[in-house]
């Protein structure tokens, strides 16, 4: 149940984070934040920072135990 917690945390966290990190006009570096489109809304994602994010989480959930 912890894993399904820290998923959506993760994805929250990637958002705000790429959203910022995108809109000074950056790609990230490492991060290599994108476009993604889903239905037709764009916004900005990066997938290994939603790893890290969703790891960082769950170690946090998981520690609270």
């Amino acid at each position: 149940m912890s894993l399904i917690k820290a998923l959506l945390m993760g994805g929250i966290l990637t958002f705000v984070v790429s959203t910022v990190i995108h809109g000074g006009g950056s790609k990230g570096g490492f991060l290599n934040i994108h476009e993604l489109a889903i239905a037709g809304h764009a916004f900005e994602w990066s997938w290994p920072l939603f790893i890290a994010a969703t790891g960082l989480a769950w170690g946090i959930m998981l520690m609270m135990r």
